[in-house]
């Protein structure tokens, strides 16, 4: 169990580990399949972001209920967490999100002082530091292919997961991720519903995904089939950009779950959450992952790439109804030696290896769990997902069922 601040032990903050689950393109000629080049994990950008923190509530301690009303909710708990600072003489103006529709809560800058008093309240279930977590850059070897130029592929992982299929539904898929490329032709995006975590500069523009990575991610679950390009496993179902990661694939944890906390309020039953992105295990994000299911969202979650207990890491080792953790293996059904393992909270096991997708501009072949994820996503628009044998050569001899449709 990992430490947090609570009441009365105020000296005990919680150490994270970096977020980060980042990816890097593969070589542009088809025949290298290495995967021991994977998602890059950089943690030198995890460290604590000094004198800000994520203040969880005990919802007991809240007069108002939580009306799917994402406005209301959100003016409600920001008055709830100004009233419970003014009694501590803190500012109102050192709230930064508050998050009133997934977990209740705020984050804030906080001093020693001020943490100190705050911790001891009743309200305050517990307390974590908020952290930086990045992607890495890319490896400069550009997109394969570009816009209608190419005729349309079918990439393994879509076949050996059964998608590709027409999709009819009605579900939408948000992506918490880098953001998504609006103007991508393989893309039916729907800005209109989506959050950005920045507010300023070039990354307050919601059209845009200065990254690439959650453009990625959004091809493999829904690129059209129109004849260019690439094919999804649901075929021109609505993704939705929940803008969490800068241009430079950076963010913190609390902007992952102000993300988290609009998909809760804004998702339907019927709809899909992908969150391709994690670190070290995080209790405020892995509760609202958690609330986020329990509100009929059905989440695919990333289980990382350090080939270790996935565990030790969040969101990946969030449990709860409609979550699901996903591991990556390469064709052959052969385990990918970078990604993290554990059952719980491994659900299923999907193509994570020279997965070629969308990128803004053109397309990319990436590895990594954030490229197995975005399967088991597509599959949960698709409906019940089926399991079709299991990986080869997994650590410990567990059996990991592969994801079908």
């Amino acid at each position: 169990m990992k430490q947090l601040w609570r009441k009365p032990t105020i000296y005990g903050a919680i150490a994270l580990g970096a977020m980060t689950f980042a990816c890097q393109p593969q070589d542009d000629n088809p025949s290298i399949q290495n995967d021991d080049v994977v998602e890059y994990v950089k943690y030198q950008n995890g460290d604590i972001i000094p004198g800000k923190y994520i203040v969880r509530l005990n919802p007991t301690n809240i007069n108002f209920r939580k009306t799917k009303n994402y406005a209301a909710d959100t003016e409600a708990m920001r008055k709830v967490s100004s009233d419970l600072l003014a009694k501590y003489r803190i500012s109102a103006e050192s709230i930064e999100y508050v998050y009133g529709s997934s977990i209740e809560g705020f984050s804030a800058a906080l001093t020693d002082e001020q943490l100190a008093d705050l911790s001891k309240d009743p309200s305050i279930k517990y307390i974590e530091n908020d952290r930086f977590f990045a992607l890495a850059p890319p490896d400069g070897k550009g997109p394969k292919g570009g816009g209608g130029s190419t005729s349309q592929e079918t990439p393994w992982g879509i076949t050996r997961v059964g998608g590709g299929a027409a999709y009819n539904g009605g579900g939408k898929a948000f992506i918490i991720d880098s953001g998504i490329d609006s103007s991508h032709e393989d893309l039916n995006v729907d800005a209109s519903l989506g959050f950005n975590a920045f507010t300023s500069g070039k990354d307050a523009d919601i059209l845009v995904d200065g990254n690439g990575h959650g453009t990625h991610v959004s091809g493999t679950i829904a690129a059209k089939d129109n004849e260019v390009g690439v094919i999804g496993v649901a075929p021109g179902a609505t993704v939705i950009p929940v803008k969490v990661l800068n241009s430079r694939g950076s963010g913190s944890y609390s902007g992952v779950i102000a993300g988290i906390n609009w998909v809760t309020s804004h998702g339907s039953n019927g709809d899909v959450a992908n969150m391709s992105l994690g670190g070290g295990f995080s209790q405020a994000v892995n509760d609202a992952v958690i609330s986020l299911g329990s509100a009929g969202i059905q989440v695919a979650l990333a289980a990382g790439n350090e080939s270790t207990d996935a565990n030790t890491k969040s969101p990946a080792s969030a449990n709860g109804n409609n979550i699901y953790t996903v591991a990556a293996f390469k064709e052959g059904d052969i385990w990918a030696s970078f990604s993290n393992y554990g059952n719980p909270p491994i659900d299923y096991a999907a193509p994570g290896v020279g997965i070629l997708s969308t990128v803004p501009g053109g397309y990319a072949s990436y590895n990594g769990t954030s490229m197995a994820s975005p399967h088991v996503a597509g599959l949960l628009l698709l409906g019940t997902i089926h399991s079709d044998g299991t990986v080869n050569n997994a650590p410990f001899g567990v059996s990991y069922p592969i994801a079908h449709h």
